[in-house]
């Protein structure tokens, strides 16, 4: 079972998660999941197709927005998009680890306007570092 850690009151991060924890998150609130990894990252993973058919049948948005080898403006353009569209709901991120899915939540509240100190602490309580995106924030 994955371990979703919170961001803020919309927002949930988790390393990989399984079509199992689909069911899980949709009872934590969550209305949109948006995966962060590029299918075949890892063996065994489960496809994006996979967790998106599991989110399709519990009446979960799902967004594939993978981040391979850094995060460039199209996928903060993304990621900003579904922070506006998650309506009132919960956004569950997920990659590997979690560290993808901060990163990339983190840039686009920037984008937002949020104050950096505010998403440098969210980040912190849910034991991610932004030092890897310091520079676009």
């Amino acid at each position: 079972m994955a371990e979703f850690k919170t961001l803020d009151d919309k927002t949930l991060i988790s390393g990989q998660i399984s079509t199992a924890d689909v069911e899980e998150a949709r009872r934590h609130g969550v209305t949109m999941i948006i995966n962060n990894r590029p299918d075949d990252e890892d063996p065994g993973q489960p496809t994006s197709a996979e967790i998106e058919a599991a989110a399709e049948a519990a009446g979960i948005d799902y967004r594939h927005i993978p981040i391979a080898r850094g995060m460039g403006p199209a996928e903060v353009e993304e990621m900003c998009s579904a922070l506006s569209e998650r309506g009132d709901g919960k956004l569950l991120a997920y990659c590997r680890s979690g560290m993808r899915s901060t990163l990339a939540w983190a840039v686009a509240c920037r984008e937002q306007g949020v104050p950096r100190e505010d998403v440098e602490a969210k980040a912190a309580r849910a034991g991610f570092s932004l030092a890897a995106v310091d520079h676009l924030l």
